[in-house]
This record gives structure tokens, sequence and C-alpha cells, in this order.
């Protein structure tokens, strides 16, 4: 064999070793990586508060790119970035709080809950009995009281929504949301950027619900939240509530996260500024849940179906 032939041969060799080494290191990262995802995976069924990190990252991504897509977005977005930013909000887990709202004249509804950030699941406890709950667990409303007048309001329906005040602006990064950039206004002698927030049919249980969100036009923060009320079981025949004007009061930094510590609500003047007061909400006991049983927000056994 000649000196080139024999070089050529080595060479080929050579290269075939390199090919299936990288083959073989292709082979494990990829093994290792499904490992890690599978990994992940059964953290997550075992866990009712955290998702992997990679699924967090995938929706914050998202959430940036579809929201910086329109002028409405971007106020929105910003208004995240200055509550403590979507990643956060996602990675501290479920969030608990308890929400005391004492209308002026009506029902007080003061309850503990704990509210699955990512999948929207509920369970809410008795202030006044602690053997009292109940939840949403993403399909099926229900409740669990020996006393029936424990919960003298549709469970159903207030699952939810506290939450969805609470949670504002950080609910408004998923599919079915739609953003509308309103003329600026002026509330406590400070600029407000408005965007009107409308829903898809079909998302949720009151898709003709709107929201009209004031965020201060220097800090991006979440000032004022007016709203209507349309659902179904209260409203049959269509048609809604009068336009509620919701003020946020204080702050509260919960693991990087900023929230009210209270709310005052009246009913919208003609002139779109707050009229009567009806309404007086606490906020307190604010905590992220990072570690919860895989059944946490599943239906007790002896409970009842909230249809």
């Amino acid at each position: 064999m000649s000196v080139n032939t024999a070089f050529l041969s080595m060479r080929n060799k050579l290269i075939f070793s390199i090919i299936l080494y990288s083959l073989l290191v292709s082979c494990k990262d990829a093994t290792t990586s499904k490992t890690v995802l599978q990994e992940a995976e059964v953290s997550v069924a075992e866990n009712g508060a955290l998702v992997p990190e990679s699924w967090i990252k995938s929706r914050v991504e998202k959430a940036e790119n579809r929201l910086n897509q329109s002028e409405a977005g971007k106020i929105v977005w910003n208004a995240m970035l200055a509550h403590g930013g979507l990643y956060n909000w996602y990675s501290n887990g479920a969030l608990a709080f308890r929400f005391n709202y004492q209308p002026l004249e009506g029902t007080q509804r003061d309850s503990y809950q704990v509210i699955n950030t990512w999948s929207n699941k509920a369970r809410h406890t008795s202030i006044s009995d602690s053997t009292a709950h109940f939840g949403w667990t993403g399909k099926q409303a229900w409740v669990n009281a020996k006393d029936s007048t424990v919960f003298a309001y549709d469970t159903k329906f207030w699952a939810l929504t506290p939450y969805y005040f609470l949670a504002q602006p950080f609910v408004l990064d998923g599919e079915g949301v739609n953003l509308e950039v309103l003329p600026s206004k002026s509330f406590n002698g400070k600029n407000q950027d408005v965007v009107k927030v409308t829903f898809d049919p079909e998302t949720g249980d009151a898709p003709d619900d709107y929201y009209i969100l004031y965020f201060d036009a220097d800090s991006h923060k979440l000032k004022v939240i007016r709203y209507i009320v349309s659902y179904p079981e209260y409203f049959k025949d269509g048609g809604h509530m009068p336009e509620k004007f919701m003020e946020l009061l204080g702050e509260q930094n919960v693991e990087g996260i900023l929230m009210p510590e209270s709310y005052k609500t009246y009913w919208l003047t003609n002139d779109e500024m707050p009229g009567e007061h009806i309404t007086n909400i606490e906020v307190s006991d604010v905590s992220f849940k990072k570690e919860l049983s895989k059944d946490y927000f599943e239906m007790p056994k002896n409970a009842k179906r909230i249809e």
C-alpha cells in the first residue's frame, strides 16, 4: 500500500470515528433531554402548584411577542413588568390569599382561597367555618359544607371572580383576550393609559364581560378597574349589570409581585367617574404556595357538584 493510500485510509477511519462519536453524543443528549422532560412531567403530576420552567419560558415568550404587536398590548406588557413580570408570576407557584368582600348592602363574601395561576383551578375555605370549602377543578364547580348557609352566594361564579381582580394584569396573557386602546384619562391628578379588555365567544362563563383598565402613564401600574358583570345565570335574557368603578388602594410586595391591599368600588357616573360608594374589599394573608398535593384542586368525595 502506498503512503498516500495509507494516509487516506487512516483519514477515512478518523472521520468515521468522529461521526460515530457525534451520533453517540447526540443520542445521549436526546436521551438526557427526554429524561429531564419526563422528570418534569412527573414533578407536575405530583405537585398541584408548580409547572416546569421550560413551559413557563415558552408561555412568557409567546405572550411577550403577541402583546408587543399592538399599542394596547404594549401597555399591558409594560404593566406586567411593573407588577413583577409574567415569568415571576408563573414561577412562584399557586397564589393564596384572603379576599374579604364587604358590600355596603348585600351579602359579605369572606374566604381564604388558593388558585393555580397556570390552570385557573381554585379552592376556597370559609373564614367562619374552616371545614367548609368550595372550588373549581377546571371543569367542575363543587361545594362541601355541612351548613348550607355558610356560602350564601353563587359559589360557581365566585370561585375565580376575586382572582380575576387580584391577578390583573397577568390574566391578560392568554388566547381569546382582545385589547383596545381608549383615550387617556386623568385620575387623582395623574395621566392614565386606558385599555379595554373584551373576550372571544366561548371564553369562560361570561364572555360578554369587559374590563376598562387605567394604568399610570409613568409607573405603568394598574390603578383602576372598570367592569361589568354579564354572568348568564344572573342575566338569562342577556344584558349586564351597570358598570362599576373599582379603585386599587395600597400596595403589597409578595415575592416580587405587586398587588393591592384593598379596593373601593363605586357605581360609574355618566361622566365616567366614581359615583356612589358600594363596596369595600380587603386583601390579606397573601402568599405563593410552591408545594401542594396533586389532588389539591380536585373535588372531595363528599362534595356536591354545582351545575
